[in-house]
């Protein structure tokens, strides 16, 4: 049967229910989110930047959706409300206090005395409510790690379409080729994968460098090595891995560290389950690639990937993050000198189960074909 990615209401209100036990803990009356990916983890809808949604629910499970312009046609909501986004096609610059204003009309019964938000951008619009304030925005980054079936269908088509843009950019890559060439034609090829246009982009489009965008008039040169670092999304869910591709042959010392990073990659699926440390995973990598006999690796081992490109769990000395069942993560070892023009970079994704992890990202990882 074909995968189906639209929304699933069953999946929204079953991510409502687990934030409603949180509230419980936290003692709230009600949730308020106005992060676009908070109100598609728990409503369904991925409103476009430029808009303002706001969703809130009760602690009696009633979900209340503030749309821009119109209702969606399909909502986990009880009770969806809108707000003019738009006056004769001009987008408004105070749409938050317009959203809040109707949240407000909506909210009109409940005098909650304590109110779940998310303290990174909560509108002082909604301070007619009253109610103490606590912070519910750690917990649904938390709750956000563990991705039901329907957002790992739609995280598994944002990664395919990177696995055929990978097919395209060998086909391309040889002396001569512009990086503003290569960036074009591979998103028009996550396009065309999508059949649809994207809900986001990235990340690394330059050659014979560590990473960046695509640079005017820069081209690919002979012994170079080109690090292709995509993160197309697809209805709202960032895939997030990368290639290095040689421009022209390879090298002695592009070899030898290549060889050095397949290791980490056993080492990776060898090792990781859940109760894993990222930290401690991290170190045994910085260690393994330390003793490699080119390059230096010089950044984090990798990350969650899911409604933001880079979420919990953190593979980076930084964070004290364990791996868990149903954390979606990317894991990105890298090499980097001179004589490596510049390095390489090769990432994949991943999915933690009962067992170890499942790969995502099962493409090739030569650095030539």
């Amino acid at each position: 049967m074909a995968e189906s990615y639209e929304i699933n209401v069953t999946a929204c209100r079953a991510r409502q229910q687990r934030v409603l036990r949180v509230m419980e803990r936290l003692g709230a009356d009600v949730a308020i989110v106005g992060l676009h990916e908070h109100v598609q983890y728990l409503a369904g809808p991925r409103f476009a930047w430029t808009h303002s949604p706001l969703a809130a629910l009760a602690s009696d499970g009633r979900m209340t959706l503030i749309a821009p312009n119109e209702p969606p046609a399909v909502a986990a909501a009880d009770d969806v409300r809108t707000y003019a986004a738009q006056w004769h096609s001009t987008l408004r610059n105070d749409q938050r206090q317009a959203a809040a204003q109707v949240l407000l009309d909506a909210l009109a019964d409940r005098k909650p005395k304590r109110l779940a938000v998310e303290f990174s951008c909560f509108t002082q619009h909604l301070a007619p409510l009253g109610g103490e304030l606590v912070d519910l925005e750690p917990e649904l980054y938390q709750l956000r790690r563990k991705k039901d079936p329907d957002e790992l269908a739609r995280l598994r088509k944002a990664i395919a379409a990177t696995g055929k843009m990978y097919e395209r950019a060998r086909e391309m890559i040889e002396p001569g080729v512009s990086e503003l060439e290569v960036f074009n034609e591979l998103q028009a090829v996550a396009v065309r994968e999508y059949g649809e246009m994207l809900t986001g982009t990235g990340n690394d489009y330059a050659c014979g460098a560590m990473g960046g965008p695509p640079r005017h008039g820069r081209v690919a040169q002979p012994g170079e090595l080109y690090i292709l670092d995509l993160g197309p999304a697809f209805r709202g869910y960032f895939a997030d891995n990368c290639r290095a591709i040689a421009v022209t042959d390879v090298s002695a010392a592009q070899q030898s560290a290549w060889n050095a990073i397949q290791e980490v990659f056993r080492h990776i699926e060898s090792t990781v389950k859940p109760g894993k440390s990222c930290k401690t995973l991290f170190h045994e990598v910085q260690a393994m690639l330390d003793r490699a006999p080119h390059g230096k690796f010089v950044h984090h081992l990798g990350h969650g990937i899911g409604l933001f490109p880079h979420e919990t769990p953190h593979l980076n000395p930084h964070w004290d993050d364990t791996f868990e069942v149903g954390d979606v993560f990317t894991c990105e070892p890298g090499l980097y000198a001179p004589e490596l023009q510049a390095g390489m970079r090769l990432e994949n994704d991943y999915l933690v189960t009962d067992e170890g992890i499942e790969l995502l990202s099962d493409f090739p990882l030569e650095l030539k074909l």
